[in-house]
């Protein structure tokens, strides 16, 4: 029986703000990963998000990113590889701290936004979050992008890599993500995001935004929880993935 992890970025919102999706989506998925605060969040957003997440048994991963809230994180910054280095290990430890006082253990880091994208083509910028991965924990689990830069640095340096693949966000033909700013970059119905995650796991494959069929190999799928209505779409595709007889369970580093 095939099995994925379901993870979705959360702890981005308002904390005690109106509109709280992040209450919603959690039941619906296997592990999150909590903003730090650099892009998006506060100490009382990291510490509900947390204890929220640990209630439920849901495997708890920071989210660090560019220190960039006006741009929330999708903005590149021409930052030293010091700097990432210092920035990623300050915001693991910060999520890591509000994990402990909840009793629970801190599984995985998954770098946001712009942070993300390009680490997965710039070897020093890899390099430097691998090193503050490392140099807090190294049985620390990093998310990356399949077959990337970011990937393959993590493994060579010994870390456990989990491939990410996304179910919400259109792919060019090279199984890169398309940017934000062009039309159809972000896929809204539920019903297609969810067909898309199935196939993902059942076929390995996904459709680009150009029509091309790519490989899309991966051990968890991430949907956005900043979206308006992310809950519908985690709800979609984990009712999607079980009636395909896929099982839902958070990956392990052993």
């Amino acid at each position: 029986m095939p099995s994925i992890d379901l993870n979705a970025d959360v702890g981005e919102g308002s904390f005690n703000s109106g509109t709280d999706s992040d209450a919603q989506l959690l039941p619906f998925v296997t592990s999150v990963n909590v903003a730090c605060g650099f892009h998006a969040g506060s100490p009382g957003i990291i510490h509900q998000t947390v204890q929220r997440a640990a209630a439920l048994g849901i495997s708890i991963g920071a989210h660090p990113s560019y220190p960039d809230r006006a741009g929330f994180g999708r903005r590149f910054l021409d930052a030293s590889p010091d700097e990432i280095y210092c920035d990623v290990l300050y915001q693991i430890g910060t999520v890591a701290a509000f994990c402990r006082a909840a009793g629970v253990p801190l599984r995985h880091v998954k770098p946001h936004g712009a942070l993300y994208n390009h680490a997965a083509t710039n070897s020093i910028a890899a390099l430097a979050i691998v090193g503050a991965v490392r140099s807090y924990d190294p049985k620390l689990m990093l998310y990356a992008p399949p077959g990337s830069t970011l990937f393959q640095v993590a493994v060579s340096e010994g870390l456990c890599a989990i491939a990410e693949v996304f179910a919400d966000r259109a792919i060019n033909a090279n199984g890169t993500l398309v940017s934000r700013g062009i039309p159809g970059a972000v896929l809204a119905d539920p019903a297609a995001v969810a067909r898309r995650a199935v196939r993902m796991v059942l076929e390995q494959r996904a459709t680009a935004i150009d029509g091309t069929e790519v490989t899309m190999t991966g051990d968890t799928i991430c949907l956005h929880g900043d979206a308006l209505d992310a809950t519908t779409r985690v709800q979609a595709v984990h009712v999607a993935l079980e009636a395909a007889g896929i099982t839902l369970a958070a990956p392990s580093s052993t």
